[in-house]
C-alpha cells in the first residue's frame, strides 16, 4: 500500500473540510452579524481546529496506525458537523438562510462518506462478512444453430 499517496489525498480532504466548514460558518454569521448569532461559528471553528491540529497531522503522517485514528476522528467530526447543520435547519428561527446550512449538511455527508470509505477501502477496518448460502445451479440444454 502506498501510504504516501493515500496520506496526501486524505490531507486534502481533511483540510478541505475544515476550510469549507469555517467558510460556511463565516458566511452564515456575516449574513446577520450579532453576538447571539455567533453560535453558528462554534461548530465550524471546533471542527476546523480538530481537523487541522489533531486529525490533519495524523492522516498526513504516512504511519498506518496514525492515519487510521486520524480518519476515525475526521469521520466523527463530519458526523458532528452534520448534526449541527440539522439542528440549525430544524430551529424555528435562524437569522441567516437555512439553505446554506443544508449545503453544509451535504458537505458534511460527503466528508463522512469519503472518510469512512477510506477506512474501508484502504483496509484500516474490515466489516464482518456473513456467509451466504450457495444457490442451486440450473443447467439449460445447449441450442445448436
Amino acid at each position: 500500500e502506498n501510504y504516501g499517496v493515500v496520506s496526501m489525498v486524505l490531507g486534502q480532504e481533511n483540510y478541505g473540510l475544515a476550510i469549507v466548514a469555517v467558510g460556511e460558518g463565516l458566511w452564515s454569521f456575516l449574513q446577520a452579524p450579532s453576538f447571539d448569532h455567533a453560535k453558528v461559528l462554534v461548530p465550524a471553528v471546533v471542527a476546523a481546529i480538530v481537523l487541522s491540529v489533531v486529525s490533519g497531522p495524523m492522516v498526513t503522517s504516512g504511519d498506518p496506525a496514525s492515519v487510521q485514528l486520524g480518519l476515525e476522528i475526521a469521520t466523527l467530526i463530519s458526523v458532528g458537523l452534520g448534526l449541527s447543520y440539522v439542528a440549525r435547519m430544524v430551529a424555528p428561527y435562524s437569522p441567516s438562510a437555512k439553505e446554506i446550512a443544508f449545503l453544509g449538511l451535504l458537505v458534511a455527508i460527503a466528508g463522512f462518506f469519503s472518510f469512512s470509505q477510506n477506512l474501508l477501502v484502504d483496509g484500516f477496518i474490515t466489516l464482518p462478512s456473513v456467509p451466504l448460502p450457495s444457490l442451486p445451479t440450473i443447467e439449460f440444454p445447449s441450442l445448436d444453430f
